[in-house]
């Protein structure tokens, strides 16, 4: 399947794996907004610290504003690779287009780790966490 058009950069399988980790970890001691609606009020609250995008969208305006409203409101952002795998690590049954970390509780230096690696991809730049 072709890269969905608000799939801005490639987030490395390494980075988006550790995302998922961290979205479990951040679900169990802190605290998450589940699904694009949720995402979306984080977003425009200004309390999201890191938002998890999914690729496989359909369809993609679902989840297209997403990069455009964390790049106006300065909140870092990643993509993974399936929504299935989202929604699982989120702790529910089915796929998540989108969720947004509010508090990462025990993750947070893992968060902290993510939102540099988010700032670099957006501007271009290889990165090595």
């Amino acid at each position: 399947m072709p890269k969905q058009f608000y799939v801005k950069f490639q987030t490395p399988k390494e980075i988006a794996e550790k995302a998922v980790q961290v979205l479990q970890v951040a679900k169990d001691t802190g605290k998450i907004r589940k699904g694009t609606n949720e995402s979306t009020k984080a977003i425009e609250r200004g309390v999201a610290k890191l938002v998890l995008i999914a690729e496989d969208v359909e369809p993609p305006q679902i989840v297209a504003h997403l990069p455009i409203l964390c790049e106006e409101r300065k909140i870092p952002y990643l993509f993974v690779p399936t929504k299935l795998e989202l929604g699982r690590s989120a702790g529910i049954e089915v796929g998540s287009a989108a969720i947004s970390i509010v508090e990462p509780g025990e993750a947070g230096e893992a968060v902290k780790e993510l939102v540099s690696a988010s700032e670099k991809l957006l501007k271009g730049g290889a990165t090595s966490t």
